[in-house]
């Protein structure tokens, strides 16, 4: 039998050079040089000479890359700025983390058309994987603020009531999982505020993209926001605010459809309502749903189990589809906690508005480039992950560079677990053009 050293007499030492924590994330980087995302970046504005120590497009690659290796908050960039591989990526030196916090500020301050400019390279980088029949899904969020933040401000905020918050309002591609737009605003704003210019600058952005349908939360209504999509020829989907109006008037209604008679009973019907603040009327379904309970003799549903949920539309669909067309928004819940959970967009980088706007698109953009490369280069059974996931099983790997016969070999580490599929992904982007 074999004797072992124990661990408290091993001898520590900090020798190892060229060495890297995220050798695994050889791959992404590989993949962000193939679709020439630092040339595109180059014509952005940012006030700076091509040829500085650290121009824009330089910055917004580090910032890109820090996110997607889970830096929650800019403060976290600091345990990056000497890993070998980020070194040999960027050109030979990685930015200091205090840099990234007034670059930012400095960008919000002297260079408006930064943001323009970002959603538009957004617009770039998803165009080659959105489908030809664009569903667009709106919402909006809330993200806590711990300070004195530009444009804070005191709002709805279910999860730290009295704090400030800010309320940016996004727009996902339903079939895709990718991010059309977003803009911040501050927390005492409505989920519709300012939604019809966020939505025409969505529509100038996608340019000739069409979008067939849209899919809305009850936060979002009125004449001017309805008649925005039927000027337009857009089919909504959106869930209409359950009022005693529009209560007593469904309670007179006696011809339901009924469409699952089960555990649950589901029926539908369509009327044509005018609500108070509507200068025409329109078509809205109404779907309820109640719980059979079984007494020994029969199956009763008391008046008073029903459960009621109006959706306003101008599509010819029957109720239950409508229905269950607007509940495939749910997905989009799951896209705003990955953007939170994987890429922070909840963590607030800087006490200026528009430099947290600027992050806050830089955070999307880091968002949008996985979910492509996901779709380029990964399997099919990757396209699923969270970023959390894939970081896990792909870019945490001890790795060291080797510089050999004017070679620069990454050798990673031999038991790496990943090591079969990241090799298909490597290969894969490898034969991008």
């Amino acid at each position: 039998m074999k004797s072992t050293t124990p661990v408290s007499k091993i001898k520590s030492e900090f020798s190892l050079q060229n060495a890297t924590s995220f050798g695994g994330v050889k791959v992404f980087l590989s993949y962000l040089e193939k679709i020439k995302l630092a040339e595109a970046m180059r014509s952005l504005p940012g006030g700076k000479a091509h040829n500085s120590i650290f121009p824009i497009h330089h910055i917004l690659l580090y910032l890109i890359v820090g996110w997607m290796l889970g830096c929650e908050r800019i403060f976290h960039y600091r345990k990056l700025r000497h890993d070998a591989l980020l070194i040999r990526f960027l050109g030979g030196r990685c930015p200091h983390h205090s840099l990234l916090y007034k670059e930012l500020g400095r960008l919000g301050r002297s260079c408006p058309g930064l943001a323009i400019e970002l959603r538009t390279l957004n617009q770039e980088i998803i165009r080659p994987c959105l489908p030809c029949d664009i569903i667009l899904d709106l919402d909006s969020t809330v993200e806590t603020v711990y300070g004195d933040q530009e444009g804070a401000a005191k709002g709805t905020n279910p999860h730290k009531p009295g704090r400030k918050s800010y309320h940016p309002l996004l727009a996902f591609e339903g079939q895709t999982r990718l991010n059309l737009n977003a803009a911040l605003r501050s927390g005492n704003t409505h989920s519709s505020t300012d939604s019809a210019g966020f939505l025409h600058q969505t529509f100038d952005l996608l340019g000739e993209r069409k979008v067939k349908y849209a899919r809305f939360d009850k936060g979002f209504g009125g004449e001017d926001f309805y008649s925005l999509w039927e000027n337009k020829g857009i089919g909504y989907v959106g869930k209409l605010k359950w009022t005693q109006r529009l209560d007593k008037e469904v309670r007179n209604c006696r011809y339901w459809t009924r469409y699952v008679d089960e555990d649950w009973i589901i029926e539908g019907i369509t009327m044509i309502y005018k609500a108070t603040s509507w200068k025409k009327a329109r078509r809205v379904a109404i779907i309820r749903k109640a719980q059979v309970f079984e007494d020994g003799q029969g199956r009763i549903v008391f008046e008073t189990d029903w459960q009621y949920e109006a959706i306003v539309t101008n599509l010819e669909w029957a109720p239950i589809d409508l229905w269950r067309f607007y509940n495939q928004r749910c997905c989009m819940e799951n896209y705003i906690k990955e953007a939170k959970n994987g890429f922070s967009i909840d963590r607030i980088a800087a006490s200026d508005f528009k430099a947290n706007e600027l992050d806050l698109l830089v955070k999307l953009l880091a968002y949008n480039l996985f979910e492509r490369f996901k779709r380029d280069c990964c399997e099919p059974v990757h396209h699923g992950y969270t970023i959390a996931r894939f970081r896990l099983e792909f870019f945490h790997c001890a790795a060291t560079l080797i510089q050999h016969s004017r070679t620069t070999v990454l050798k990673l580490m031999k038991d790496f677990a990943g090591r079969i599929a990241w090799k298909r992904i490597e290969a894969k982007v490898a034969l991008l053009e």
